[in-house]
């Protein structure tokens, strides 16, 4: 098989030395014959010390950069397609550089970024098992991207986002834990800095991630055709979020289903764009065709005029709710009410066989 040459760390070794020692190092006294990459791609390990950036430069298409357990200070930018970025676990952990950041992404307060530049998006990038912590902005930062997945990522008191995604489509967002960011615990949107309708997400999946502490557990705004399923969100100031407004086409088209959103009874002061949030469950807000079902929704309780257990909300810039379907849920000892539909100009919107004991107006039960 021929050799070449890629960087592990700040040495330079033939790909198949490299993945001998990964596996040497990270999975045990394995064989090297089952670490040996094939001629469409590598192994590139780094060790604490290491540049993970330097890695991820020499890296080609199909490569995969493994992060040995310990501390990594420093930003990592993703700009090529076709390639994993993988820790050893929880015990791997990207950090903020105790100097000047020396890419783009850290500059921006960022821990990764995974960002297209005008040759189009970015392909089949994939995020797994390690921490981001401690970033200024957001741990996970995506843009423009294509297949990307982000899976058991815990991203943790950063101070926006924990994981964000934006003009990113068949996107896959799945066990993570992401927890007391100042923000958002997972953040998916159209664009962030323009206007625009909902993008087709063209099925992008949101499961079984765990969203605790942060403001928001999980925000869905301006985005179609995507399913949250599956999350438990705990312990934030609002569980989950659903987010429209005027623009064509509209937010929705979506699923929420088989979630457990409980005790968000955290207090977050209000922004310019939403009043202080307590004790709010699911809430839609201008948002059309989406279906809220089988989810358990319980003990929220709080004085926000978004409080409740799942909420239909006129957006702030009067946009309707239309045509949504809840039924099926579970929905108990939310306060003011269990479900709530605060848009009495919404049309065709639909509450069915809910379990619950309370409603505004009266009659959404049962």
């Amino acid at each position: 098989m021929a050799l070449r040459q890629v960087m592990c760390g700040a040495r330079r070794m033939t790909s198949p030395v490299c993945a001998a020692v990964v596996l040497a190092g990270v999975l045990g006294a394995a064989p090297p014959s089952r670490a040996a990459p094939d001629r469409d791609g590598g192994v590139l390990l780094v060790r604490p010390g290491e540049s993970v950036q330097q890695a991820v430069d020499a890296a080609r298409p199909g490569d995969t950069v493994i992060l040995a357990p310990g501390v990594f200070r420093e930003s990592v930018l993703i700009n090529k397609s076709h390639l994993m970025l993988r820790g050893s676990g929880a015990r791997t952990v990207l950090a903020p550089p105790a100097t000047r950041a020396e890419n783009a992404c850290g500059q921006r307060g960022d821990g990764i970024c995974v960002t297209a530049g005008p040759g189009g998006p970015l392909t089949d990038v994939h995020l797994r098992s390690l921490t981001v912590e401690g970033f200024r902005r957001n741990g996970v930062w995506a843009s423009g991207t294509e297949g990307l997945t982000v899976r058991r990522v815990r991203a943790r008191h950063n101070g926006q986002w924990g994981i964000g995604l934006e003009k990113s489509v068949h996107s896959s967002v799945r066990d993570n834990d992401a927890t007391d960011n100042g923000d958002a615990g997972i953040f998916v949107a159209n664009m962030v800095e323009e206007e625009g309708g909902a993008l087709d997400t063209r099925g992008t999946l949101l499961l079984r991630n765990r969203l605790a502490g942060n403001r928001i557990g999980l925000t869905a705004r301006r985005v179609r055709n995507l399913l949250i399923g599956h999350n438990t969100a705990t312990g934030n100031c609002a569980g989950v979020f659903v987010v429209g407004d005027e623009g064509h086409p509209r937010a929705g088209a979506l699923t929420v289903r088989d979630n457990e959103v409980s005790r968000n009874n955290k207090s977050c002061p209000k922004t310019n764009r939403l009043p202080f949030l307590q004790g709010i469950g699911v809430v839609l807000t201008g948002t059309e065709d989406s279906l809220v079902q089988h989810n358990l929704v319980r003990d929220n309780i709080g004085t926000s005029p978004l409080s409740g257990g799942i909420v239909l909300f006129r957006s702030f810039v009067k946009a309707t709710d239309d045509r949504n379907l809840i039924r099926d849920n579970v929905v108990l000892r939310n306060a003011p009410a269990d479900l709530v539909n605060a848009d009495p100009d919404g049309r065709g919107n639909v509450f069915i066989r809910n379990t619950c004991r309370t409603s505004t107006p009266p009659g959404l039960c049962g």
